[in-house]
């Protein structure tokens, strides 16, 4: 009889940085179900997303290819049907595949290999957020302003909270059914929840799990926007900064609101493990804890995401299954291409089969063993998404980090001696041979003249598609008969969240 492969189950967040977390050494956060699947499994604590933007850094993780190699340009791009994912490779590997929650696919295919879907998604599938380079950055079709940030707090419900909590119940349930069911089907289960991610807000519950006065303040104090770089000016204004004044308070609350959302999320892996373990199922299944991209949080003056800083290009990973790896933690850096070729090693026990596309990433399989030889140590992150207006890349290569935005100067980082990334190094004369290996690297097989002019098309399609078609039909997958109404559907993310707040805050003006 032939041995059942194992279980995959992969639990997403969504904007959930890291550093933030317990796990990454936090003093103050309450994660104790993040932590205990650390305790018993592989931190990686260098792990990078590919873009840090929630589309295209999900269809990046999925192919385990790089996003200019997929045309993964921004929020409101589909993924070609064609492109193999996860799902695919699993399905054909003979396992059950199934999606409860965000992905975010836009475009007619909204599976992707995935042979069910147990839940609608929180947000558009068609090309309402494609973006204007032209009128680019303060050019916000998702209604993004720093609002969630200056009116962050308490509340008793939320869009967000509507979405997740119907997530983990299908979850949940889908467990149970796979363990009376199908036990003898190995699963490829994705369980992708929408917070932490804005607006920040939380419930009593999660809220006084913190007091207020002990929520610590970012490292590094906003930046003046004269002493910008290029790609953080361009951010400075597409996220409307200059709209409103965010003080000392908003920060506090901002942040302690977040805190609060992380807990939300870990009491969520804690019942979906818990229900691992009373079916049996744990012991036959990796796990899988990561997020899309991080949070700025306040860092530099900075929220949210778009950018390469730490905060937001960073993401937790952490891999766990009992009796296979020994618990530890792993400094090489690593990033979600990583986690295709790794998880195909998973399902043929280290015999994977012939990839349909060559992966941009390498299986962990060997770091997860305790094993660094051969690791190149690097990873790419890129943007071409809304609030810029040309394509930017970042190579991370051991403790140097490299930022290119197309037509501007471009910085250098060394995360060791400057963690907080406050000295560019670009023109200092010892790190130059280092600048010109780095850039050169990062341009390898990357033109950045052509990938802008592929996105400038791709923009000009979209936008004439949408404005012709009004943005019908959604797209939009549907489970429950209302679900093309409940959720973000033809419209801003922030607006229809702000309405969806009870009890409900009036927004603050913009100022003048």
């Amino acid at each position: 009889m032939a041995t059942k492969r194992p279980n995959i189950l992969i639990i997403q967040a969504d904007q959930m940085a890291p550093q933030a977390l317990p796990v990454h050494g936090h003093p103050l956060l309450h994660a104790p179900n993040i932590s205990a699947l650390a305790e018993q499994g592989v931190v990686f604590e260098n792990a990078y997303c590919n873009f840090p933007l929630c589309v295209p850094s999900r269809y990046s993780m999925l192919t385990g290819r790089h996003t200019s190699a997929i045309g993964a340009w921004d929020n409101a791009v589909e993924l070609a049907s064609e492109r193999p994912t996860m799902a695919h490779y699993m399905d054909d590997l003979g396992y059950d595949t199934i999606l409860c929650g965000k992905m975010h696919f836009v475009g007619p295919d909204q599976l992707h290999g995935f042979r069910q879907r147990l839940t609608t998604d929180v947000y558009p599938s068609n090309f309402a957020w494609t973006p204007d380079w032209p009128n680019e950055p303060e050019y916000r079709p998702t209604g993004i302003s720093l609002r969630p940030v200056v009116q962050a707090g308490q509340c008793v419900r939320s869009l967000q909270i509507d979405y997740d909590d119907e997530v983990e119940f299908y979850g949940i349930q889908q467990i149970h059914d796979l363990a009376r069911y199908s036990r003898d089907t190995p699963f490829f289960l994705v369980i992708s929840f929408t917070h932490p991610h804005s607006p920040f807000t939380t419930t009593a519950r999660y809220w006084d799990l913190y007091r207020h006065d002990d929520i610590d303040m970012p490292s590094v104090p906003p930046i003046p926007v004269e002493e910008l770089d290029e790609h953080s000016r361009w951010l400075h204004y597409a996220h409307g900064t200059h709209l409103n004044t965010v003080t000392e308070e908003h920060v506090r609350a901002a942040r302690h609101a977040y805190y609060g959302m992380c807990s939300y999320v870990d009491d969520k892996v804690g019942r979906i493990m818990e229900a691992m373990r009373a079916t049996g199922l744990a012991d036959e299944t990796f796990v899988v804890f990561t997020s899309d991209h991080g949070e700025m949080l306040g860092e530099r003056g900075m929220w949210y995401k778009q950018t390469f800083h730490e905060w937001s290009a960073r993401v937790p990973l952490i891999v766990s299954k009992p009796g296979t790896f020994a618990p530890g933690r792993v400094g090489e850096l690593v990033s979600l291409v990583d986690l295709l070729p790794t998880l195909l090693d998973f399902a043929t026990g280290g015999h994977p089969p012939e990839a349909v596309d060559p992966f941009d990433g390498n299986s962990l399989t060997g770091l997860l063993g305790g094993s660094t030889g051969g690791w190149p140590n690097q990873v790419i992150s890129e943007y071409t998404g809304e609030g810029v207006r040309a394509p930017c890349r970042m190579l991370r290569r051991g403790r140097f980090k490299y930022m290119y935005t197309h037509g501007f100067p471009d910085r250098l980082y060394d995360l060791e001696s400057d963690p907080l990334e406050l000295r560019n190094l670009v023109g200092a004369t010892d790190t130059a041979q280092t600048a010109q290996e780095l850039r050169a690297a990062l341009l390898d097989g990357w033109d950045p003249d052509a990938i802008g002019e592929r996105c400038l098309e791709s923009q000009r399609r979209r936008r004439f598609v949408q404005r012709a078609t009004g943005g019908e039909p959604y797209w939009a997958y549907k489970v429950r008969e209302d679900d093309d109404r409940r959720f973000v559907r033809n419209a801003g993310a922030a607006p229809t969240k702000a309405r969806a707040r009870f009890p409900y805050v009036e927004p603050v003006p913009f100022e003048q």
